[in-house]
């Protein structure tokens, strides 16, 4: 896919070889200046000095690509509430996936051997009630 840069010409998109791979410098400014400098998530003109990411529009665990189309510049801010919605939105998927699949979820026991549990484990491996002492 071709996209055209500031100067008319039209350049390659960038493509990711993996998920991991990072957005070369040249590309970044090129996102830069396609969103003329400002957050795609609060529409704020990031100022010098100001902390800015790169941001996937579509997140990559949700289906999106590791690809210059797909990125959008956001101050760290903004970017960390996405990011932590995004979270949920996995949570969520993944609980419904396993419950789906007959998944139980894992469930503390009420057999709770920990400072404030009703039980002590002593040394030996045995279990005795703390009031019982």
């Amino acid at each position: 896919m071709k996209l055209a840069n500031t100067y008319g010409r039209a350049t390659d998109e960038w493509i990711g070889a993996t998920a991991d791979t990072p957005c070369p410098p040249h590309v970044k400014l090129r996102i830069f200046q396609r969103y003329d400098g400002r957050c795609y998530l609060t529409g704020r003109k990031i100022r010098p000095g100001d902390p800015w990411e790169l941001e996937h529009i579509k997140a990559l665990k949700l289906g999106g690509e590791n690809r210059e189309s797909n990125m959008a510049p956001a101050l760290v801010a903004a970017h960390k509430i996405k990011t932590a919605d995004d979270r949920k939105i996995l949570a969520k998927v993944d609980r419904l996936a396993k419950k789906q699949a007959g998944i139980k979820p894992n469930r503390r026991s009420s057999f709770q051997t920990n400072r404030d549990g009703p039980f002590k484990r002593k040394m030996d491996g045995t279990l005795v009630r703390r009031d019982a002492q």
